[in-house]
């Protein structure tokens, strides 16, 4: 059965029935990755970010509009 086959037969249940089947769809695929040992995607999302910020440190150390208010720092908060 193809992907837009299956999403087909799942547009015709209820949707309460939708919600269960995607359910468990989503907790068989959870074992499996475990099974695997694949890593949990929130590791995968801190590692991507972490890139991300890399990428971007020369623009926020030296972009003027990025670091406008970082005079302030000094300041204290609750004045």
């Amino acid at each position: 059965m193809s992907e837009r086959e299956i999403l087909e037969a799942l547009k015709r249940l209820a949707p309460s029935r939708r919600l269960v089947v995607i359910e468990d769809a989503l907790e068989e695929l959870r074992r499996e990755l475990q099974q695997t040992g694949s890593p949990p995607a929130q590791e995968d999302r801190k590692k991507q970010l972490a890139a991300a910020a890399e990428a971007l440190l020369a623009d926020y150390a030296s972009d003027e509009e990025l670091t406008a208010f970082s005079i302030l720092d000094g300041e204290s908060f609750h004045a």
